[in-house]
């Protein structure tokens, strides 16, 4: 049977370097998702339903490395699983939940609240320093995003969809932490087995969900409009599964391993620089001067993420990795990363 076990990261050469173009890699292509889902919505689709094909068609792409690395659900199950859930499943749900009851604006800026969460939970729960550039820079970029999606225009409060999208923020710091704890402890799992596994629960959490059997697929084999052009429905829905999605969580994950999850979470806050920019080419949606300022503000913040010293490491208390590590109960190693 294939091993999953990943190699450390510090054995291998420039790997800040290396993680900093996945992220990036990942922060683009998850941008790219809202772009193509857009028309397939206006033909038709329920929000829900797009995001059932999305997940699932991703997981059907993957099932060839879910079958190579299938050792991993004997190694790490309760990791496969919270990643399944949390990664996929809960970003997915809390987010359309929460825009069908705020604004699209308010519900993208407190998902990527994300970032300083993740920066308090890796401080305050696993006791690991975070440096001053990381830190710095999530505040920068979640300011940026404010302008990038002009919360200004649609300020509305409603707890309910409110706690949602914070919901949706907080499997994001699931993403991340998840992605961090599969490649440590004494039974590391290769981060494309967290990526194919997790979209294969998040795919079955979400068929119970969606009920799919009962939605109306005959848009997909007619046209989209997308900026006054026409195009077979099924380009931007294999855009949405094969890029937005399956190259989009496999870069995502595998950059955690070259950097610090805080980093990593910082930098994918370019995806919504990207989605924006995006929806104004593909899709007309023209960028005004808030928006672009938020954009330069958003690139700034990932920058002084990325370019921070790492901070220090400290013995660490992991409880989610620990958990996600098996019934053992073993305190897990942590070997040298780069940050």
């Amino acid at each position: 049977m294939h091993s999953s076990t990943a190699s450390s990261p510090s054995r291998r050469p420039s790997g800040r370097t290396l993680g900093l173009g996945l992220a990036l890699v990942s922060a683009v292509a998850f941008g790219g998702s809202g772009t193509a889902a857009k028309p397939l919505i206006e033909a038709g689709l329920s929000p829900l339903h797009v995001v059932w094909l999305r997940v699932t068609g991703a997981a059907v792409a993957l099932l060839p490395v879910a079958y190579r690395h299938r050792d991993a659900v004997l190694r790490r199950p309760g990791l496969l699983l919270g990643f399944g859930l949390l990664a996929v499943a809960g970003v997915q749900a809390c987010y359309f939940a929460a825009i069908s009851r705020i604004p699209v604006g308010v519900a993208l800026l407190i998902e990527y609240l994300g970032p300083p969460l993740l920066i308090g939970y890796v401080k305050f729960v696993q006791r690991r320093p975070i440096s001053r550039g990381a830190a710095v820079g999530a505040g920068v970029a979640v300011t940026g995003l404010a302008c990038v999606v002009e919360v200004w225009n649609g300020l509305g409060f409603d707890a309910i969809g409110v706690l949602f999208a914070l919901g949706a923020a907080c499997c994001q710091v699931g993403y991340f932490v998840l992605a961090d704890a599969g490649r440590r402890g004494e039974r590391p799992v290769d981060p494309l087995a967290v990526s194919a596994f997790g979209l294969l629960i998040g795919a079955v959490v979400l068929t119970a969900f969606t009920r799919p059997w009962q939605a109306d697929w005959s848009p997909l084999g007619g046209s989209v409009v997308m900026n006054g052009h026409s195009l077979p429905a099924l380009i931007p829905a294999a855009w949405m599964v094969l890029i937005a999605t399956v190259l989009a969580y496999l870069t995502g994950v595998v950059s955690v391993g070259y950097l610090s999850p805080p980093v990593a979470g910082v930098v994918a806050n370019l995806e919504a620089v990207v989605a924006t920019v995006l929806a104004w080419v593909l899709l007309g949606e023209h960028l005004g001067p808030p928006q672009i300022a938020g954009g330069l503000l958003v690139l700034a913040g990932a920058v002084a993420a990325q370019a921070s010293k790492p901070a220090q490491e400290i013995a660490p208390v992991e409880p989610l990795e620990r958990a996600a590590a098996g019934a053992d109960g073993q305190r897990p190693t942590h070997p040298n990363q780069s940050k």
